[in-house]
């Protein structure tokens, strides 16, 4: 197994984790964590609590199994982008917010290190995605294509 696998499983399971962790909990819980940065309307915010643990999930779970590997990675790498930008308008209009409820009530984390943690998830999907062939090696896409290949034969 390489490096690049094992980021990609590395980073798969801590998305399978974030969303696990705030579907298991009442949506309220992560409704609360939303509101709290208050970059959304309303409407919008109820939406996103019900929405983005299963998408946090079904990236991760993805990711994990390598299903549609370069897609996944760029809606992983919006998803960061989008964190990064929250978390540090959060920072910049000083919100009084102690911690980041990422990871719900499993993990509490000061909102910088949020910010670099991102971001070097970021950077490292920027690196998967240019190494899409190696990231590949144990994945579905990979079997899938194998796959194709034998039966084009």
């Amino acid at each position: 197994m390489n490096l690049y696998v094992l980021i990609r499983f590395f980073i798969g399971f801590l998305f399978i984790f974030s969303g696990l962790e705030k579907l298991l909990a009442p949506y309220q819980n992560f409704l609360y964590v939303i509101q709290s940065y208050d970059v959304l309307p309303d409407g919008f915010e109820t939406a996103a609590a019900l929405s983005s643990p299963w998408i946090e999930l079904f990236l991760g779970v993805f990711l994990v199994v390598g299903l549609w590997t370069q897609w996944v990675l760029t809606g992983v790498r919006v998803l960061l982008a989008a964190f990064i930008f929250i978390v540090s308008q959060a920072i910049i209009r000083k919100l009084p917010l102690t911690e980041c409820g990422c990871f719900g009530e499993f993990l509490s984390l000061p909102l910088p290190v949020v910010v670099a943690l991102d971001s070097i998830l970021w950077v490292l999907t920027v690196f998967l995605s240019r190494k899409i062939e190696i990231v590949s090696f144990m994945s579905l896409d990979n079997y899938f294509n194998e796959k194709e290949s034998k039966s084009a034969r």
